[in-house]
């Protein structure tokens, strides 16, 4: 069974950083397409940024271009997602995905909040 292991999430203040991580052992990983996704509490899950198999290709969302940065290590079977200049907006349960053809896998997600 493929298991998406996601952490580095906390508490942190506003402008501080955190970087999430999300080992995926079991997976055929450098195939997948990898995501970070996030979801506030009473708002829909959203895309944070993807990234292709190879790395050659980033997606951002809108208002966390510039401060947030995803990158992946195939020989590590691992996804990152480095968060600089956060803003209490950024308060979210993180989730990483897995996607490749009709294959998707989601992670149980990280708890990040932003906070003074």
């Amino acid at each position: 069974q493929v298991q998406l292991v996601e952490s580095g999430g906390g508490l942190v203040q506003p402008g501080g950083s955190l970087r999430l991580s999300c080992a995926a052992p079991g997976l055929t990983f450098a195939m997948y397409t990898m995501s970070w996704y996030r979801q506030a509490p009473g708002k829909e899950r959203e895309l944070v940024a993807r990234i292709s198999s190879a790395s050659s290709i980033t997606n951002y969302a809108d208002d966390v271009k510039g401060r947030f940065t995803i990158s992946r290590d195939n020989a590590k079977n691992t996804v990152y997602l480095q968060m600089n200049s956060l803003k209490p907006e950024d308060t979210a349960v993180y989730y990483c995905k897995a996607l490749w053809s009709n294959l998707n896998y989601w992670g149980q997600g990280t708890q990040v909040t932003v906070s003074s």
